[in-house]
């Protein structure tokens, strides 16, 4: 069996290799600024996911020349990706959101736009500027939805149902966006079949995929429910053997973005396995490996 790896798509759409440059647009949430909730979801640091973003308080294009600065001492790469990261990146004013995209594709080095928001914050006037910047250079949009379950949901308080996602889904589709949608690997109180069900749901309508471990990180509220014991974070092994499941799950035209992902090593509470990123990959590597699943596809 194989999987869609997103070096392989990013060699096969670009011809060469790409790297991701993290953009931290200046934005907020409204799970923070009392629209939906001024705590943020229940994992969510207090740096809106974007720990390893550039500084917000440069320009866009001071972002991109120092990333690729810091990029070009370990690699010869000529083509990026602008990430904007942290927190929720389409919830802003119109002219905002144009003034900070336009700055980011203009670069001729920078290959693609991804975006990462919630479903909730994708009205018509934002739907009609990723159009027309879709038609400059490609845009993805990373969607957030971390589980289907309305118990899981509430629980970490994304606050938007699970209709919202697949509205948005269908949206960005009819005017040809690429969509990648979050999934935590690892809620409070889901189980494995639950995950698998989300995972499956996710890749039923989604370009790509992000496959996230569940990090308990200092700042959050998850934090207080773990120190409590209602719940423990899975082992190495059982996150293994749970993301090939979810791997052999999936569809074999969806891009898998990410096997597993980092917690800022200051923040990390648990599990710290997750602190070593070679030994994570090397044994998710060797487990894949095991089970006859590899990178790339007969095309």
């Amino acid at each position: 069996m194989y999987y869609y790896s997103l070096n392989e798509y990013l060699l096969k759409t670009f011809g060469e290799k790409v790297y991701k440059i993290s953009l931290d647009g200046g934005m907020t949430c409204p799970n923070r600024d009392g629209t939906l909730g001024n705590r943020g979801c229940v994992f969510c640091s207090r740096g809106g996911s974007g720990e390893f973003a550039a500084q917000r308080s440069l320009p866009v294009s001071e972002q991109i020349e120092q990333a690729k600065r810091r990029i070009s001492k370990k690699s010869d790469c000529k083509k990026f990706i602008a990430y904007f990261q942290p927190f929720t990146n389409t919830y802003a004013p119109i002219d905002y959101l144009r003034k900070i995209f336009e700055e980011a594709i203009a670069p001729e080095e920078i290959a693609a736009l991804s975006i990462a928001t919630r479903p909730d914050c994708l009205g018509d006037k934002v739907l009609k500027l990723l159009d027309e910047l879709n038609m400059r250079k490609p845009v993805w949009v990373e969607l957030g939805l971390q589980t289907i379950h309305e118990k899981s949901a509430d629980y970490i308080r994304r606050g938007y149902d699970l209709q919202v996602y697949d509205e948005s889904v269908k949206k960005l589709h009819e005017i040809g966006i690429n969509v990648i949608t979050h999934i935590i690997l690892g809620l409070p109180n889901e189980s494995r079949s639950e995950i698998l069900e989300s995972v499956r749901y996710a890749g039923e309508r989604s370009d790509g995929i992000k496959l996230q471990l569940l990090h308990v990180l200092k700042g959050t509220d998850l934090l207080g429910g773990y120190e409590k014991g209602s719940f423990q974070t899975l082992s190495l092994e059982e996150y293994v053997d749970l993301l090939c499941e979810c791997i052999e799950a999936l569809p074999s035209n969806v891009v898998i973005h990410r096997l597993t992902g980092d917690g800022d090593k200051k923040l990390l509470v648990a599990p710290l396995w997750s602190a070593d990123k070679k030994r994570v990959l090397n044994t998710i590597q060797k487990a894949l490996h095991d089970r006859n699943v590899t990178q790339g596809r007969n095309y």
